[in-house]
């Protein structure tokens, strides 16, 4: 439900200093600062786990100064996606993606690390510090080290998120990304507070903000570097955060001279918000360049920030110390050449398209997967053993698609039953007209949302003067989402002027953003889309209600008409689709749809001079037709939208024409009048017909 608020105490944690405007919004000191002083409770817990975590910390980074241990510390992660199938729902490969940028700036080896300046090149350290996906979840089952869970919660993204799934803290890195991160790029706590509440324990990201591709940029990919480096321990290179008082400190500010990160070769700095190189904020050259600042040019961890994660990960303070144990790294399938076999998974660039087109198939199977088998029906390739292949369909019709993955020891097979759907390219049809009472030429007509929502347009018993029509369940549904129905091709080849008219039931919900309808078209087979006309779903609504909307009676039904030019898309598969993006709203209804060429008329469909009078109009029962105080002599004859005659007659030595409606259906109509000598022509009149 919309307006469905799970606010717990957590919610009473403010984040008062950095929003999204900030360049590097982090809020890892705030979360910290916020559950010690708001929460007095957690004090005593807190403070004894920071200061037992800095004693030990002190004691073994002085060791490790003279004796390196030289271990490397495997981490293993889960991503935890919490998602209103929105763009939030990040994909596998931009997950991968961040997991491949954090090792490779953990382990220094990020290309442009040759661009660190001259000054600090040489304390730039491999930090022996790596994430991995599981392979194996807790209760040992195979994984890909990612969960999908849908949650309004997204949009929230505190600590909430993790009382919806949370794996065992001491096992694995428990990674949220949500749709929001309490309004900041993201958040962790540090060892000491998530010793005290380890439900809570993990790190919270806005799904901008991780990795480089998908929905997050290059410029945004050290952002998880730096959570993760709270995670281990890390203040900010300007400090805070420290006991006894457990401050946070503002970036920037000059007072942060008289603070330190607790690492002796982290240069003093108020911190910086910007690339500044050779910026001295306290009297020393500063290390802008340092994954703890925030100038998003990060480039570096010092030896001594290596020491002070490495003491974290040999601390018990939060279990830190048994991640990367060999038994753990067995348990959560991460141990070295560990691949466990367990599903195969596929991805394509389109799964509906016209006949001669090509879909690329790329294999995303977990894991190890040494060899594979696809089967391809109706494809030009029969079958393929390539992890990426490109199919050209060329024959209408719905087709299966068969994978099968092996790791040279375990196969497994799959069949993607009903996978893609080819439309004819040259289809015969020249319009559309849809009241939905027919369920099987829906779904042969129309095409609906391809994401994994399962809210999406469905045929429902509410409709206009017939039983059925569709409607979206947005009331229960996403938050934010947009919501597709396509209809298949249609041979627009002698269109001029296009007509698309329908019915639509809406009511708006308390507290709803602005919702709207666009029309749009398509000429290369739902590629590309065109938006001819937006209908925003508050114009003219007074109903307003707190509950879900459904139209009980035909009052409730509003009625659209649009037209407009085609122009350059008189094509032989123009689509046409109704595009509804939401904004918390209500359900949306749609009914008696009609998609036709108005041209047919070979008329103009301009309102005429004076002396041809259609009145009332729009009408109801009853039209009356005069010409300027002359009488008719000639033919009267009335077309709906699809060019079919549907009344004609003779009218002689009248001065007035009268047709009753109570035959026709809602809807336009084209009115023409031609004279029996031939010596006036009269351009078409519109009329409505509404109830």
């Amino acid at each position: 439900m919309k307006l469905l608020q799970l606010f717990s105490v957590l919610t009473l944690i403010t984040f008062s200093v950095f929003t999204q405007e900030d360049p590097f919004p982090c809020a890892t000191d705030q979360v910290n600062s916020e559950l010690f002083h708001k929460y007095p409770e957690l004090q005593s817990g807190i403070l004894n786990a920071t200061q037992q975590l800095e004693a030990f910390t002190e004691q073994y980074t002085q060791e490790a100064r003279h004796n390196r241990s030289g271990n490397q510390y495997i981490i293993p992660v889960v991503f935890h996606v919490i998602h209103d199938y929105g763009a939030g729902n990040i994909s596998s490969e931009q997950i991968h993606d961040a997991v491949r940028l954090v090792n490779l700036q953990y382990r220094h080896e990020i290309p442009d690390s040759a661009d660190i300046i001259t000054a600090f090149k040489h304390l730039a350290s491999d930090t022996e510090i790596e994430i991995r996906l599981a392979q194996l979840d807790p209760d040992g089952n195979c994984t890909n080290g990612i969960t999908r869970t849908y949650s309004p919660l997204t949009n929230i993204g505190d600590h909430q998120v993790k009382e919806l799934i949370h794996w065992p803290p001491e096992k694995y890195l428990n990674v949220y990304i949500c749709n929001e991160a309490a309004g900041l790029a993201g958040h962790a706590l540090l060892p000491g507070a998530a010793d005290t509440i380890p439900k809570w324990d993990g790190i919270v990201m806005q799904h901008s903000y991780v990795g480089s591709i998908g929905t997050s940029t290059d410029f945004r990919r050290t952002v998880l570097t730096h959570e993760i480096g709270h995670y281990l321990n890390l203040q900010h290179i300007w400090g805070g955060n420290n006991v006894p008082d457990f401050y946070y400190l503002p970036v920037s500010d000059p007072g942060n001279c008289a603070h330190d990160d607790g690492v002796a070769d982290t240069p003093t700095t108020i911190g910086w918000q910007s690339c500044n190189l050779s910026g001295t904020s306290c009297q020393s050259l500063d290390m802008v360049q340092n994954y703890m600042d925030y100038s998003y040019c990060s480039l570096l961890f010092t030896e001594g920030q290596k020491d002070r994660m490495h003491a974290a990960l040999n601390s018990s303070i939060a279990n830190r110390n048994n991640l990367w144990t060999t038994a753990n790294l067995i348990a959560t399938g991460v141990s070295e050449d560990t691949n466990y076999l367990c599903q195969t998974e596929l991805k394509v660039t389109r799964k509906n398209i016209c006949a001669g087109e090509s879909v690329t198939f790329s294999d995303l199977s977990f894991h190890g997967v040494t060899s594979r088998n696809w089967i391809f029906e109706g494809g030009d390739i029969n079958s393929s053993t390539d992890s990426s292949i490109t199919v050209v369909y060329t024959i209408p019709g719905v087709y299966d698609v068969s994978l099968s993955v092996s790791n040279g020891v375990n196969t497994i097979d799959s069949l993607y039953s009903d996978f893609i759907e080819v439309l004819e390219n040259e289809p015969t049809a020249t319009n559309i007209t849809e009241n939905f009472e027919d369920s099987l030429a829906f779904s042969q007509k129309w095409s609906t949302s391809n994401t994994d929502n399962p809210f999406t347009f469905e045929r429902v018993n509410y409709g206009k003067h017939s039983p059925y029509s569709i409607y979206v369940d947005n009331y229960n549904g996403p938050n934010s989402m947009v919501y597709y129905l396509e209809s298949k091709p249609i041979d627009a080849t002698q269109f001029t002027h296009f007509s698309v008219t329908f019915d639509y039931a809406y009511a708006k919900l308390n507290n709803s953003g602005s919702e709207n309808i666009q029309i749009q078209i398509s000429k290369d087979c739902g590629k590309t889309w065109q938006t001819k006309r937006v209908i925003g779903l508050f114009n003219g609504y007074s109903m307003v209600t707190n509950d879900a909307f459904f139209p009980t009676h035909d009052s409730l039904w509003k009625h659209v008409e649009e037209e407009f030019l085609l122009s350059n898309y008189n094509v032989n598969n123009l689509m046409v689709r109704f595009q509804y993006s939401t904004s918390n709203g209500n359900n949306l209804f749609i009914d008696n749809i009609n998609f036709s060429d108005i041209s047919e008329l070979n008329v103009k469909t301009e309102v005429l001079q004076n002396e041809l009078r259609v009145y009332p109009n729009p009408a109801n029962e009853q039209l009356t037709i005069s010409i300027g105080g002359n009488q008719f002599n000639g033919d009267l004859k009335l077309f709906d939208v699809f060019g079919k005659c549907v009344y004609s007659k003779k009218i002689t030595d009248q001065n007035n024409a009268t047709i009753i409606l109570s035959s026709f259906a809602e809807g336009s109509y084209f009115l023409i009048y031609n004279s029996t000598d031939k010596k006036l022509k009269y351009p078409v009149q519109k009329v409505i017909i509404a109830r």
